[in-house]
This record gives structure tokens, sequence and C-alpha cells, in this order.
């Protein structure tokens, strides 16, 4: 696409849906939401610059492959599925801590929420590759 105001409009958009979607992976650690609703957020605020623009730029000015993305997730999905079998007896089970804040009664953290930044990466990954292939002219 050749549009001006979509391609100045993206440089601000992009970084919105990216915190937005941030904001999406730690509010559903406790509530619905979570790692798949930012993935998809981060992952369509990435390919936002191929719309923008074209698809052939995005590819070759992104610094992370989506492959790499998707192992990043996949391999914190498998780290964090360990720690309830070695601790608690069974796989999956939820490890949690609190990491303490100074002024604030701390931070609440788990093996689900590790969970979900896998699922995060997985799914930004997943959808920038999907939109790759979409736009693949061979």
């Amino acid at each position: 696409m050749n549009s001006v105001i979509l391609q100045i409009a993206s440089k601000y958009v992009r970084w919105m849906l990216i915190i937005f979607s941030v904001i999406m992976l730690v509010r559903g650690h406790n509530l619905p939401g979570g790692g798949f609703i930012g993935g998809l957020l981060a992952g369509l605020s990435l390919a936002y610059k191929g719309f923008a623009f074209t698809p052939s730029i995005f590819e070759k000015e992104m610094k992370i492959r989506p492959e790499i993305f998707m192992a990043l997730g996949l391999t914190l999905i498998f780290i964090s599925l360990w720690p309830g079998a070695v601790l608690e007896g069974t796989l999956m089970q939820g490890i949690w801590f609190t990491i303490q804040i100074p002024f604030t009664e701390g931070y609440k953290f788990g093996t689900p929420f590790l969970f979900d930044i896998g699922v995060y990466f997985a799914v930004i990954g997943v959808t920038i590759l999907f939109l790759f292939s979409l736009s693949d002219k061979k």
C-alpha cells in the first residue's frame, strides 16, 4: 500500500498496540486475556508496518525472525511445566511466589504467568509468519 497517512500513523499506532498488548498480558495473569490476546495484538502491531509499507520491506527490516519468537515461546511454555512436577509432584501445577516491591504488597508471580509469556511469544511468531505467508507471491 502506498498511503502516506497510513505510513505516518503506523509509527504511533504500532507502539500503542504494543503497550496495550503488554497490558493485556499482565492483566490476563489473573483475569481473562493474557498471552493469546496480547500476542495477537503484538503480532498485528508488528505486521502493521507491512500493511503501511510493503510486506517485503517489513520482512527485510525485521530484526527477529518469526521462528525465533515461536521457539522462545515454546521454550518458555516447556520451562513453565516442570517446576510443579519437581516441587509438587504434578506436571503443570502452579507454583507461586511474591516479588517484594517497595511501598507495595509485592507482585505475585507464578508458573502460569511464565506459561502466558510463552504463549504470548509463540502467538506473535505464528501471527507474523501467517501474515508473511498470505503476502507471499510465489
